[in-house]
């Protein structure tokens, strides 16, 4: 059994809940109650020395490709850039907003025009302009000509400020808007690869976000389990997450992975109308972003109270835990991918192929690089790099068998310091089955 002096951080006191059954149909959401000073805990956050910090890294990326700008219209990499904040979920599939941003030059962001103000005052933003929407919810059967017309200022500014080779990284570019581009001799490169590698390595203000979000995830979390009960949905249950997240300050979850009972196994069964049951293992997967945009993605899994744990639940668990916790201990700055992949804890053979498709990825405003597979998968899909001072990553664990009627899903956002990697959740995780 692993102990808790194998892990870092303090575990919360866990909740005295009642194990009357729950009336699903008398469920009645509360409004969350405030257990974190967020705008205090902002207050302490440098944000404009942030949001130069991320500006002066991604131009040091882009130097570093040979790139005279970057057009981004994907609005992570708008907000990473600049700081700037508009409809986020809704721009990730209609980009209408856009920013120009030299390696040298005025970065000139592209707003609509009725949300500008939203935009104003920002020290990273130069240049504050009406975008031009060129996607057909907005454009209708004038989209031919409302690109040349996005592109023609692109290219204005290109000539200004995009120096004399021309190079252009672009993260979203239809190939009928690219051909402006290249007619007009610009070339087009990938901007997300110099993007990722700016994100890599926090700055010590990210890494207070990270720390917010993740304490904010740890007060909703602690109210889920607080609120397991049989007869309650997946969906109510996976309510308290949202309510709990936005009542502080937060922003959206990324996916909807809650499911109970045999809706466990395989993994990625998104939450519904099902009733949790007594003695059902209840596993979720948070990928909540929370205040100023920033990710907390843990992973827990618990029994519904009513009935105790079952001995191959307990088994599963445990297989579960050994592996999480022996990796995170592995995690060290210098340490390659390749020999993590190969050091890491031996999956079980019954349980490799419902294996979670990859050991570890970076953690920072959303999911993010790097990425580490395992070693049967490395040659197939995964890439050499290193683990590095201040990286945010996360370490995933499932098990379950081929047919089983129950997994078991955990894991842990860690910050690797010089000595190693230091869990952020203060959550309890070892031996944490029950509630």
């Amino acid at each position: 059994m692993v102990t808790m002096s194998r892990i870092h951080g303090s575990a919360l006191q866990r909740p005295t809940t009642s194990r009357e059954t729950f009336s699903a149909e008398s469920f009645t959401p509360h409004i969350a109650e405030l257990a974190i000073d967020v705008p205090q805990r902002i207050s302490e956050i440098n944000e404009p020395k942030l949001r130069a910090g991320r500006l002066a890294k991604l131009r040091t990326q882009l130097a570093a490709h040979g790139y005279g700008a970057a057009l981004l219209s994907d609005p992570m990499n708008i907000r990473y850039a600049t700081g700037s904040r508009n409809m986020m979920v809704w721009t990730m599939h209609a980009p209408g907003r856009y920013v120009f941003v030299p390696v040298d030059g005025p970065v000139v962001m592209f707003e609509y025009g009725t949300s500008k103000h939203l935009s104003e005052g920002m020290e990273t933003i130069d240049e504050l302009r009406v975008g031009v929407s060129n996607f057909y919810f907005m454009t209708g059967p004038r989209a031919a000509e409302k690109i040349a017309l996005w592109a023609h200022d692109i290219i204005d500014l290109m000539r200004q400020h995009g120096g004399s080779d021309q190079r252009l990284a672009v993260d979203r570019c239809e190939p009928w808007a690219a051909k402006h581009f290249t007619d007009a001799g610009i070339s087009l490169f990938d901007a997300q690869e110099p993007v990722e590698k700016a994100r890599m390595i926090k700055l010590p203000e990210e890494i207070q976000c990270l720390q917010l979000a993740i304490d904010v995830c740890d007060v909703s979390v602690n109210r889920m389990r607080e609120s397991i009960r049989p007869g309650i949905t997946e969906n109510q249950l996976w309510g308290v997450l949202h309510d709990n997240n936005i009542a502080h300050d937060g922003e959206w979850i990324e996916c909807r992975l809650l499911a109970s009972g045999q809706r466990t196994n395989p993994w990625f069964q998104e939450s519904g109308n099902k009733v949790i049951e007594a003695g059902e293992i209840v596993a979720f997967d948070t990928d909540m972003v929370g205040p100023l945009g920033y990710l907390a993605d843990i992973s827990r899994t618990y029994v519904c109270p009513g009935k105790a744990p079952t001995a191959n639940q307990r088994m599963l668990y445990d297989i579960a835990q050994e592996q999480l916790l022996t990796n995170i201990d592995l995690i060290k700055p210098g340490l390659s991918f390749r020999d993590f992949a190969q050091q890491c804890w031996p999956v079980p053979e019954k349980y490799l192929p419902n294996r979670y498709m990859l050991m570890v990825h970076g953690a920072g405003m959303v999911d993010e690089s790097p990425t580490v597979a395992y070693a049967i998968d490395f040659d197939d899909w995964g890439y050499d790099g290193v683990f590095e001072h201040n990286m945010c990553v996360c370490v995933e664990s499932y098990i379950g068998e081929v047919g089983g009627k129950e997994g078991v899903k955990i894991e842990e956002q860690v910050l690797i310091t010089k000595d190693g990697a230091v869990r952020m959740s203060n959550l309890p995780l070892v031996d944490a089955l029950e509630i």
